[in-house]
């Protein structure tokens, strides 16, 4: 494993919801990394925000490790959940908020 690939396993394993965007929570660089924010603020959940645009290393290491072209990605317990695109319909249905309770993290509007 490259030190770039263990960096990324190493955020995604010890924080429970991580994602990696454009520009940080406070100040989205992109229109998708924004929309995941919204969601996650609005759903009520702790984060980690992770800027690729600070580090091209991380870029690139974020697609290959996911083996997901685009940015952002969020990543719940370990586990790639899935881009902007994919987010949005899960928060749209609930499931977003069924799965981050199931995973026993707390978040408004979880069933």
């Amino acid at each position: 494993m490259s030190g770039i690939n263990e960096l990324i396993d190493n955020e995604v394993k010890s924080n429970d919801v991580v994602l990696f965007m454009k520009g940080t929570p406070q100040f989205p660089q992109c229109g998708f990394s924004g929309q995941v924010v919204q969601i996650l603020d609005y759903v009520g959940v702790d984060y980690k925000g992770i800027n690729v645009l600070a580090d091209d290393e991380i870029r690139q290491g974020i697609k290959d490790y996911s083996n997901w072209p685009t940015i952002p990605q969020l990543y719940i317990k370990g586990e790639f959940v899935g881009g902007c695109d994919i987010v949005r319909e899960m928060f749209q249905s609930g499931e977003l908020q069924k799965h981050l309770a199931e995973q026993g993290i707390s978040a408004r509007g979880a069933a």
